[in-house]
């Protein structure tokens, strides 16, 4: 019987394209732990259609990579959450922001891991939401204790 990860935690596309571009940083070592089994990275639909998009225009040498990664330790994708409770986000971010949140909380992840500033600049999305908002380097930092 395989063990369960310690962590769930969903990222943001800008996490896997970082992770997936770049074999440096917290980003890659999210991937890697999420490889070795430690803990499980948690995806909506959106999340990889914007890392595929991204990927294609901005950086398609990286294709390959996130094939690999997706063909050999794929992250559990979840499907887009129902618009009422994407609504509930608009007020505070963008839709296509609120879409990738609300996918989070009802993912139930222990914490979002995000690099992208306007998720922080709010601070009341954390508390409202009971969701931990965190970048890549805080997270490493608080599964390492």
């Amino acid at each position: 019987m395989t063990e369960s990860p310690e962590h769930r935690i969903f990222i943001d596309s800008n996490i896997l394209i970082s992770g997936i571009y770049s074999s440096k940083g917290a980003p890659a070592r999210i991937l890697n732990l999420h490889a070795s089994g430690y803990l499980k990275i948690v995806v909506s639909q959106l999340t990889l259609m914007e890392t595929v998009l991204t990927l294609r225009d901005k950086k398609p040498e990286a294709i390959p990579a996130l094939n690999v990664f997706l063909t050999n330790c794929p992250p559990e994708i979840v499907i887009n959450p129902p618009m009422d409770q994407v609504n509930k986000w608009t007020a505070y971010l963008s839709f296509a922001d609120a879409t990738i949140f609300a996918a989070a909380i009802a993912a139930e992840a222990e914490y979002f891991v995000t690099g992208d500033n306007h998720f922080y600049s709010n601070s009341s999305l954390a508390e409202k939401s009971g969701m931990p908002i965190v970048t890549p380097s805080q997270l490493i930092k608080l599964i390492n204790n």
